[in-house]
């Protein structure tokens, strides 16, 4: 493992997570629990196979991944977070919070996953109206599908479909996560494509933690 060589904290982290890759790896582990390499490498569209197994041995090598055996009948092994890898996952959520200044654009050839779609709003919002009912939002992203519930004051995010959601969120990721994160106001993510079902007062549940904060419904 290459070092800075600097008696910094700063630096002593990026001599394990400043790689490129490494904390992508984080990501995807905490995510989706521990994974096959495989899917580790579904996860990380542009990752070459050489890469991703050096990446994971020096992740093992300084305690962050640990292997464990699948449970029968899968003889796989998995990659998982120890506690020392979970414990970045506040690091991660203030990168992606610091970030977001930067996906007022996108380009062509950007990959997107359900799973990313699903932690937007799990890290980057918060529920407005903690006493108000419970309320249920399909969010559908450039093909892409997931469910955020509000409930008692608090945000719960999984990937796929719900069958009665009160609010449909559907358009191009740039629209649909803008949206929610406060990166984009409602009439810019509607000129972006964005389409709306149901009850679009809802919006008003969803309390972007961004600075950069947008009107989510017109005053």
């Amino acid at each position: 493992m290459r070092s800075y060589g600097q008696y910094c904290s700063i630096a002593r982290a990026l001599d394990v997570v400043g790689d490129r890759w490494p904390l992508l790896i984080v990501r995807e582990l905490l995510l989706g629990g521990p994974r096959r390499f495989t899917d580790l490498k579904n996860g990380l569209p542009g990752v070459a196979t050489n890469l991703l197994s050096a990446r994971l041995k020096e992740l093992e090598e300084a305690g962050l991944v640990a292997r464990e055996d699948a449970p029968p009948p899968v003889a796989t092994v998995l990659y998982g977070l120890t506690e020392k890898g979970e414990a970045l996952e506040p690091v991660l959520q203030a990168l992606g919070l610091w970030g977001l200044r930067f996906m007022d654009s996108d380009r062509p050839d950007d990959a997107f996953q359900a799973q990313w779609l699903a932690y937007a709003p799990l890290w980057f919002t918060g529920d407005a109206d903690p006493a108000g009912p419970p309320v249920v939002i399909q969010l559908v992203a450039s093909g892409q599908e997931a469910v955020v519930e509000l409930s008692g004051g608090r945000v719960h995010t999984r990937v796929g479909r719900t069958e009665k959601p009160d609010l449909v969120l559907d358009g191009p990721a740039r629209a649909v996560i803008g949206l929610l994160t406060g990166v984009s106001d409602y009439k810019s993510a509607t000129k972006l494509g964005l389409s709306v079902q149901g009850r679009r007062s809802l919006l008003r549940r969803i309390r972007p933690r961004s600075a950069r904060e947008g009107a989510l419904v017109d005053a």
